[in-house]
């Protein structure tokens, strides 16, 4: 684990997005030792899928938006992935 890193799960997008901008910075720089460019990469995995997830589920609910009967946005629904 890299030291003194923030739990992702407490992360907002934004946050994690800057995180996952950081690691792919020093990994590019090639500076990182072996060891720590691992850790560099699990981590950024890690903040890569938060991000993603909640990329999906903004998708998800502008996709549910409802449409009054003028055509115009009214309101959103709850999405149902089942």
């Amino acid at each position: 684990m890299v030291e003194d890193s923030p739990d992702i799960s407490e992360m907002s997008f934004e946050d994690a997005l800057r995180a996952l901008e950081d690691v792919v910075r020093k990994l590019e720089s090639g500076e990182a030792k072996l060891d720590e460019s691992i850790d560099l990469y699990e981590r950024g995995e890690q903040l890569r899928q938060k991000c993603q997830a909640r990329l999906d589920a903004a998708q998800e609910r502008i996709e549910k938006i409802v449409s009054g009967p003028d055509g115009k946005p009214s309101g959103t629904a709850p999405f149902d992935a089942a």
